[in-house]
This record gives C-alpha cells, sequence and structure tokens, in this order.
C-alpha cells in the first residue's frame, strides 16, 4: 500500500510540473505564470493626475530652444564637419593633421564664447 501511495504521489507531481507552460531550449528553460486580466468600472477623472506631463515626466507642450542654443549647435555642427574632413585629408602629414585639428578646436571654442558674449552682453 505504501508503495502504490508514493507512486500516485510520484505520478501527481510529475503530471503537475508538465502542466507548467516552458518557454525556451532544451537546456534553457523557464516557466512563466498566468497572467489574469481584471476589468472593473470605476471613477475616472477628467484629466490624469500628471496633467501636464508625458510618459516620461517630460511636459506635453514643446519647449523652442532659444537662439543661442540653435546659434551653438550650428558652430558645433560645422566645426565637427570640418574636423572630419581635416581627419580624412591624405594630403596632410600626420603632424600637420593634429595641429589643424587642434587649430580647429581652439577656433570652435572662440567662436562658443564669443556667440555666447554676443547674445548676453551684445545688442
Amino acid at each position: 500500500m505504501k508503495k502504490i501511495f508514493v507512486m500516485l504521489l510520484s505520478l501527481a507531481i510529475v503530471i503537475a510540473s508538465s502542466a507548467q507552460k516552458r518557454i525556451g531550449t532544451h537546456y534553457y528553460r523557464y516557466y512563466r505564470p498566468r497572467t489574469s486580466v481584471v476589468v472593473s468600472g470605476g471613477y475616472y477623472p477628467y484629466y490624469p493626475m500628471y496633467y501636464d506631463y508625458g510618459f516620461w515626466g517630460q511636459p506635453y507642450y514643446y519647449h523652442r530652444p532659444s537662439k543661442l542654443t540653435l546659434e551653438i549647435e550650428d558652430i558645433q555642427s560645422d566645426y565637427k564637419d570640418r574636423i572630419k574632413s581635416v581627419r580624412h585629408d591624405d594630403r596632410l602629414t600626420k603632424r600637420e593633421r593634429k595641429e589643424k585639428i587642434r587649430e580647429l578646436k581652439s577656433e570652435r571654442d572662440l567662436a562658443i564664447r564669443d556667440a555666447e558674449r554676443n547674445y548676453y552682453y551684445g545688442s
């Protein structure tokens, strides 16, 4: 009787474990729990709790960048293109290329400083 009980218990365990949903390959398996959806009727206010903010905490309305930001981005992209063209210039030696890149980077920084100075103190 004891052997029959042990066999039935082991059979029940095998059947219960095989009823689980298996995902993966032969060597790597994991079990996915069941998903349940609960539908209920409740109070829904006219506006959500976070009214002015979207999914990632950013406001829904568009912030227009300032004139200074646009000018700095323009300067950076212009000098980025110039530096890239100097890097790919095969007519220059490695030393000349490095010097030219350093010059362009310092010119870029000066141009950005001048743009900031003109924005804040200029007319």
